[in-house]
């Protein structure tokens, strides 16, 4: 048995961004306790209310960090069932983009305020964790399986979250499973090969109904885009790769 202050000294390691593994090989605590505690003795104190809960249900607070939470979710997340009706979700962030780990757990902590983050290191990217009841309220295209396997729909809430905050949606889906590259070519100018190089944004998910929404909300901003393979969207005309550099950006 342990006290309550080494709960809390080993509790204050993982939310350092400590890995379980790491933390249970210094303090010889196993990581099954330290992932039991993490549910059990949050360093801050959470409420239970859910927004979607209540007897008139009503959108997140932060819609624009929903927004944002809710691309990345489809694209890199998951909900799975912990135990007496806790859920945790988590999104899984490379250890390339500092910046994407942030903005991800930022998200998180806006959407639930009350609950803490963590950041679970696995080889070669970081699993941004949130404890909650109600992940399944505010994330309801949860379910069991691979997304790409099963239905994937908005609820008329969630629907209005995206046509109001659009680019947050878009930026979470390309922050998750899309990326911001160079291509070049070369062609023949009088008589001399140049080089030319343009920018294009890619979007890659094997779920039909998520690549929809995707281009869904890109014709909704004026983007132009093209599907280059199965599973693949394309934006590479220099007009909308303008918008959406100004509103999405490469990872950092």
């Amino acid at each position: 048995m342990y006290d309550l202050e080494t709960r809390k000294r080993a509790l204050a390691l993982v939310a350092q961004g400590r890995s379980l593994n790491s933390v249970s090989k210094q303090t010889g605590i196993s990581r099954y306790a330290l992932r039991a505690w993490q549910v059990r003795l949050e360093p801050t104190p959470r409420r239970t209310d859910c927004p979607r809960c209540a007897p008139e249900p009503s959108p997140p607070e932060d819609v624009a960090a929903y927004a944002y939470l809710l691309g990345l979710y489809l694209g890199d997340g998951c909900v799975s069932h912990l135990r007496k009706g806790v859920h945790f979700l988590r999104i899984a962030c490379a250890d390339a983009w500092p910046g994407l780990i942030d903005a991800c757990a930022g998200a998180i902590r806006a959407v639930r305020p009350d609950n803490s983050v963590y950041r679970v290191q696995r080889p070669g990217c970081v699993m941004v964790t949130g404890y909650s009841k109600h992940w399944p309220c505010l994330l309801p295209q949860h379910g069991r399986g691979k997304k790409h396997d099963r239905v994937i729909a908005l609820e008329p809430w969630q629907q209005e979250i995206i046509i109001a905050h659009p680019w947050e949606f878009v930026r979470g889906l390309v922050h998750s499973d899309g990326c911001r590259i160079t291509n070049w070519t070369t062609k023949i100018v009088a008589g001399e090969r140049k080089r030319y190089e343009y920018p294009r944004y890619f979007f890659t998910n094997r779920s039909d109904d998520i690549r929809r929404l995707y281009t869904d909300t890109l014709d909704q901003l004026g983007v132009a885009w093209r599907q280059t393979n199965a599973w693949n969207i394309s934006v590479a005309r220099r007009d909308s790769v303008a918008l959406m550099d100004a509103h999405v950006g490469p990872k950092y």
